[in-house]
């Protein structure tokens, strides 16, 4: 497996003005990252998505530092205003921008959640059919243009487990697969460890995410602790330092035969730099014990 880096686990340091996000290749190029992950690019006045894809392809190339995946939005139940197609169509359009970027893979989300005016008693089952077909026709024009493409684990509604693999199931499409993010199994209550066991077989890339965890029934921790969807609480952790299996995941992902990248995606509130540099030496460390 390669170690990549995502570039949202840069974001606290450029939105302190500490580095732009231009930075970000050289300085996962200077960790000794095997891939680089943009997430949506944070753009300054007069910036375009793709002059910024143009640019990061550019700066990348300088510093030789591949481009692995590119992650956007996306939600095929209320994204652009409740217009299913226009969503399809402003997500064909992401595809185009990773093709600038030279990414050969995208990840895009499925739904955050349904719709206000939704009837009381649907529930994911029931839109499924509908974010099957948005994921297929996506997948369906990025295949054309050499780009897989991906959901995540993510949002809270499309997260657990069995969810996910009813979708990827539902899209049957051989261009269309999962990211999976360890540590956002978190986020609907779910043992990371189980999860990745169960859906290792549909990845095409993935997420080496940790997270602390307090119970629900303590006293809320303060600054930098968010809510999982049952109440408990969750921190962005230090790959390896949180309660993430993650040598355990990349057990289950070696035996299932995946021997893609890994990327980190740090959250936490440690200085960003630093955090990654113990993370990638965790990580790197477990890899060679498989």
């Amino acid at each position: 497996m390669r170690l990549g880096v995502s570039s949202y686990s840069y974001s606290s340091a450029v939105k302190a003005g500490a580095i732009g996000f231009t930075d970000i290749p050289r300085l996962a190029s200077e960790a000794g990252f095997d891939e680089l992950e943009f997430s949506e690019f944070m753009l300054s006045d007069g910036e375009t998505t793709a002059g910024m894809a143009e640019t990061l392809r550019t700066e990348c190339a300088r510093v030789g530092m591949p481009v692995g995946n590119y992650t956007i939005a996306g939600d095929f139940l209320t994204g652009s205003g409740g217009d299913h197609e226009a969503e399809i169509e402003r997500l064909k359009r992401e595809v185009d921008v990773a093709v600038i970027l030279g990414s050969p893979r995208m990840r895009h989300d499925a739904t955050r959640g349904l719709p206000a005016d939704a009837p009381a008693y649907f529930g994911f089952d029931d839109v499924l059919p509908r974010l099957a077909q948005g994921c297929r026709a996506v997948t369906e024009y990025a295949q054309a243009h050499g780009v897989q493409t991906m959901m995540e684990n993510h949002g809270y509604f499309a997260q657990d487990s069995d969810r996910v693999e009813k979708l990827v199931r539902a899209v049957a499409h051989p261009n269309f697969g999962l990211l999976l993010d360890m540590g956002n199994f978190l986020c609907a209550d779910e043992s990371p460890e189980a999860a990745i066991g169960k859906l290792a077989r549909y990845a095409f890339h993935v997420h080496a995410k940790d997270f602390h965890t307090k119970a629900g029934h303590v006293i809320d921790p303060g600054e930098g602790w968010f809510l999982s969807r049952g109440g408990n609480y969750l921190r962005g952790a230090i790959a390896g330092h949180g309660d993430v299996g993650v040598f355990q995941c990349l057990r289950q992902l070696a035996r299932s035969g995946y021997d893609g990248t890994v990327s980190l995606e740090f959250e936490g509130l440690e200085e960003p730099v630093r955090a990654l540099a113990i993370g990638a030496a965790n990580v790197r460390r477990y890899l060679a014990m498989l």
